[in-house]
């Protein structure tokens, strides 16, 4: 596996990184959170970016993608996550987009991933429940059969980019006990539908992110997006896809948050010469360098594997889970304490990434909870 660009992915990462500081630096994450923005991002922004093929870029050309995959769009959300920038490329084209792309109900697909890749759609998939722990079988949302259809009745908890969707895909159980593989099946909801009730939710790291609460929600048949009770395995895939993704975008922040940690020991002055001077920092900064080099290496790695489809994909995507999850922390830790006690304020930029990283963690399972999968996927 090379894990080297090629001339194209250098102009695709060139490209996102020049519009992305231009168009959404660190000030306007700060001014949305700080307008309490009900959204928390710009829909006509979005647009825009889709109008540059960023939101199509995993999907299929005949449905107006760009045909490439998870080693090109990483390179776009790296670039977005050196920003914070808060547009749904986690929720709406990695998750909801993913799951369209690969379910099997050609109608559904058809009606709804060309609204995704080109921007005026976003379809997000809420698939965590309260005290699930990661488990993505522990499913207590019940989808009863209801005349020609089904009746969703339960709970979803940390639904990222909810607020605002046009549509969510919901895992519920139509059979079975919380915890079985068997008997889960997915479902296509859109806004506004009768017993669904989403409540926005105010995060550590300020993204966009909901409660979802169904209430006898009516699904007909061909809201399913593929065969009852036989959604774990897309469920599965779907998430390790998002997980790459969002590593991506872990990556992009700590590689920020290291590069103003840098600029910082060059500039701070103790005792009449720069703290950077200071051997002590100069190994810990080294330390940093190399636990985020690392985590690129990861990152791309487990991009390729999910694009070629091999049969250690999903351990790559624990490895780079495990190692973004750790890397990224100790950069928002690191960057603090070497800012001091201006770290400490909402003046400096360093601490939304420190807020980021913690919130970051924690999505997708936390750096034990991959440590653990890569050991059992490894059969160790």
């Amino acid at each position: 596996m090379q894990l080297v660009l090629n001339e194209d992915q250098e102009m695709i990462a060139r490209t996102a990184n020049d519009f992305v500081a231009e168009h959404s630096p660190v000030s306007r994450f700060r001014a949305l959170r700080d307008a309490n923005d009900e959204l928390g991002y710009s829909r006509e922004l979005y647009r825009e970016m889709a109008g540059l093929g960023w939101t199509g870029i995993p999907f299929d050309e005949k449905l107006g993608g760009a045909g490439m995959g998870l080693a090109e769009l990483v390179l776009v959300v790296e670039a977005l996550g050196r920003q914070l920038a808060p547009e749904p490329f986690i929720g709406g084209v990695a998750m909801g987009g993913s799951a369209l792309a690969l379910c099997e109900n050609a109608a559904l697909r058809e009606a709804w991933l060309p609204g995704v890749i080109d921007g005026s759609k976003v379809v997000t998939l809420a698939h965590q429940e309260p005290g699930a722990r990661y488990d993505l079988a522990r499913i207590s949302t019940s989808a009863t059969a209801s005349g020609d259809g089904y009746r969703l009745v339960g709970e979803k908890a940390q639904v990222l980019d909810a607020v605002g969707a046009d549509a969510l895909i919901v895992p519920a159980r139509t059979s079975g006990e919380p915890g079985d593989a068997e008997g889960v099946s997915i479902f296509l909801v859109e806004k506004g539908a009768t017993g669904l009730t989403v409540e926005r939710q105010t995060r550590l790291d300020h993204r966009n992110a909901a409660i979802l609460r169904l209430d006898g929600v009516a699904c007909g048949q061909g809201a399913l997006l593929g065969p009852v009770g036989k959604g774990a395995a897309l469920l599965s895939e779907v998430i390790d896809r998002a997980t790459v993704v969002l590593c991506a975008e872990m990556l992009g922040g700590m590689s920020e948050a290291f590069d103003l940690t840098l600029e910082y020991l060059k500039t701070r002055e103790q005792f009449g010469v720069p703290i950077g001077r200071f051997q002590a920092l100069q190994h810990r900064a080294a330390k940093l360098y190399m636990e985020i080099e690392l985590s690129r290496s990861c990152v791309m790695a487990a991009a390729r594997a999910m694009d070629a489809g091999q049969q250690d994909a999903a351990k790559l995507v624990s490895l780079a889970k495990a190692r973004c999850s750790d890397a990224y922390v100790l950069a928002g830790n690191e960057g603090v304490q070497f800012f001091g006690g201006v770290g400490m304020t909402d003046e400096y930029d360093i601490g939304f990434y420190l807020k980021r990283a913690r919130a970051s963690e924690l999505t997708f399972g936390d750096s034990s909870f991959h440590r653990n999968r890569w050991g059992r996927l490894g059969d160790y």
